[in-house]
């Protein structure tokens, strides 16, 4: 079968598999529904493995129905598998199986009438993410965006009977529906300067002339609805909020691949839709996207470093190494988008790793506060050693694909500003020390016992007492629930080490910066690949600052546990409060922010706003 034929099965499968579950779910037991789930999950990363050996060496198009354009024009909706996109849907696809497995002993039993529930929920996470990374029409982007935004916020709030959940599932839909929002107005806008819905055919249609003021509206709009997806500053208060109450298993998915999508389509609508004359200029975006990059990453590190509660601390990691993401793509040259590929793909099996070390915590000792937890960790060792290498990782330590794709990354940025790497050694090593510094204390009793009670003015809650989402709590762990973190683990160090992936990805990377090929692939016309870099590699620089943010991390995580008065314990007053209580939980501030983000976007886009 052809890898054209195969797209429309990749976003087919996981709906076929929720509709299942949902028609037979009454008569389904709660292991026969998580069974079936992780099974088609797992057919769907099978068909997303055939599918990108098939478009390894150019993209792949199936038409909905048939409806191919006639001469260049047409309404047909096109998926379009470039290896980029093939290769993030098989990632999606990856994590999803990761939390079947892992939530298979892990979420307490729940009412027979509702067994395939979860399954049927997380299948259609799976679908709606799937397509968002296949599809080339950018209404049809829309609603993939929202297909996955409505299943998240069911997911975040699964635990219906607890207060909580529903607060930030509340947050969490409210401000991404405002993206939603802003994200279809900006293609109305599109659609009425040009005639047409497909990103190819809006990118021909923006190819010639000069780009206008609705154009550079569209433009702001549509990148608004993608960023907070994103989490990116200041759209990125709902993240931290929706983790601290979301079920272990989709705040894997979350982390490890959902916002990571909103940078992937901030930059495939920017290459493919508004790349060309009439579009935006490069050095508008680059403007636009470093300036949100950097703000992002230093303020997700600082954020990260003060967190004491366990799945905030992750959720502002996540937000840090978003904001790395975001340069890496900034610079706008296919280094650097083949860097932030290989980045993301080491940082989501890290990252979804140390959830799950943090889901075993909670149930095993209902809580995930790092003071309370301070040495109960002694007897899991395994679990321990689990955590702390995903710490590492994080930190960018060889040879994991997070310091393969963040070596490379900062190379392409550092060409761009000679500053950009030090940014990149600087969050790495606060995120990854902060997760260390975590480690340390709890599955080691490392340094002195800090005060277990909450400090005084602490906005957010410390994640004590919190109720295990296994309904009791575990006596002994499960084997699937440890399993789940060192296949990822060992996926994460795969893609530093394996011989040949690098130089997919690579390739990959050239194929999604070239805007003229993707246009030819999509219309029919046909294009060489115009661009052919040099594959990602291992260099001696490289190497050299991954060894220097992970010595500084662990420099950082062994100053905070031995002698917490140089650095201030998590929670205390200091000059970062202010900064900690926008983090305020009511969704009136968290939309503001994101109508302030919405100017600030138009500004850095048409610099001449401020005059």
């Amino acid at each position: 079968m052809a890898a054209g034929e195969l797209l429309p099965l990749v976003v087919a499968v996981p709906l076929l598999g929720s509709a299942v579950l949902v028609a037979a779910g009454r008569r389904l037991t709660r292991i026969a529904a998580d069974a079936l789930g992780a099974a088609f999950a797992a057919g769907t990363v099978a068909l997303c493995v055939f599918a990108l050996i098939g478009v390894l060496e150019g993209p792949a198009v199936a038409w909905a129905g048939g409806w191919r354009p006639k001469d260049g024009l047409g309404v047909g909706i096109a998926l379009v598998g470039d290896p980029l996109g093939v290769g993030l849907a098989a990632l999606a696809s990856v994590v999803t199986v990761a939390a079947f497995v892992y939530s298979w002993r892990y979420l307490e039993e729940p009412p027979p009438r509702h067994a395939g529930g979860f399954p049927a929920l997380l299948l259609l996470f799976q679908a709606g993410m799937c397509g968002f990374t296949l599809t080339g029409d950018l209404f049809n982007a829309f609603v993939f965006f929202e297909l996955m935004s409505v299943v998240a916020y069911a997911l975040t709030g699964y635990r219906v009977e607890e207060p909580r959940p529903l607060q930030g599932a509340l947050a969490f839909g409210i401000v991404n529906s405002l993206g939603g929002y802003c994200m279809l107005l900006g293609i109305a806008l599109l659609y009425a300067r040009t005639g047409e819905l497909g990103m190819a055919q809006i990118g021909r249609a923006l190819g010639t002339g000069e780009p206008d003021a609705l154009v550079l509206a569209a433009f702001v709009l549509v990148m608004t609805g993608l960023l907070i997806k994103a989490a990116a500053v200041p759209f990125h208060f709902w993240l931290p909020d929706a983790h601290a109450v979301a079920p272990t298993p989709v705040c894997m998915v979350l982390s490890g691949v959902m916002v990571e999508l909103g940078v992937y389509g901030a930059a495939r609508v920017y290459w493919t839709v508004f790349a060309g004359p009439g579009g935006v200029s490069h050095s508008s975006c680059t403007r636009t996207l470093l300036v949100i990059g950097v703000a992002t990453a230093v303020l997700g590190a600082a954020m990260c470093w003060q967190q004491r509660h366990l799945k905030r601390l992750l959720a502002f990691s996540t937000i840090g190494h978003v904001g790395l993401f975001l340069i890496g793509v900034a610079v706008l040259t296919p280094e650097g988008v083949s860097g932030t590929a290989l980045y993301v793909l080491g940082h989501a099996g890290a990252k979804a790793a140390l959830f799950a070390c943090v889901g075993i915590l909670l149930a095993r000792y209902g809580s995930v506060d790092e003071y309370e937890l301070y040495g109960r960790g002694r007897e899991l060792r395994l679990v321990g050693v689990l955590f702390g290498v995903g710490a590492l990782a994080l930190a960018g330590v060889p040879p994991f694909g997070t310091g393969l794709g963040k070596a490379v990354a900062e190379e392409a940025a550092g060409q761009q500003a000679p500053w950009l790497p030090a940014v990149f050694v600087l969050v790495s090593a606060v995120t990854g020390g902060a997760v260390l510094r975590a480690g340390l204390r709890v599955f080691g009793g490392a340094g002195p016992r800090p005060p277990a009670e909450k400090a005084d003015g602490e906005p957010e809650t410390s994640g004590a007492e919190e109720e295990p989402e296994t309904g009791d709590r575990l006596g002994r762990v499960p084997g699937t629930m440890l399993a789940v973190p060192v296949a990822l683990l060992a996926g994460a160090l795969a893609v530093g080490v394996l011989p040949g992936f690098a130089a997919a990805v690579g390739a990959a990377g050239d194929h999604f910066a070239d805007h003229t090929g993707y246009l030819g692939t999509v219309l029919g016309s046909g294009s060489a690949l115009s661009h052919v870099s040099a594959s990602p590699h291992w260099t001696a620089a490289g190497v050299v600052l991954d060894l220097v943010s992970t010595a500084l991390a662990i420099g950082c995580a062994a100053l905070a546990v031995w002698r917490p008065g140089r650095t201030g314990h998590p929670g205390a007053s200091g000059w970062w409060t202010p900064i900690r209580r926008m983090q305020s939980g009511h969704i009136g501030d968290y939309v503001a922010w994101a109508l302030a983000g919405v100017a600030l976007l138009a500004v850095l886009t048409v610099p001449g706003m401020l005059l």
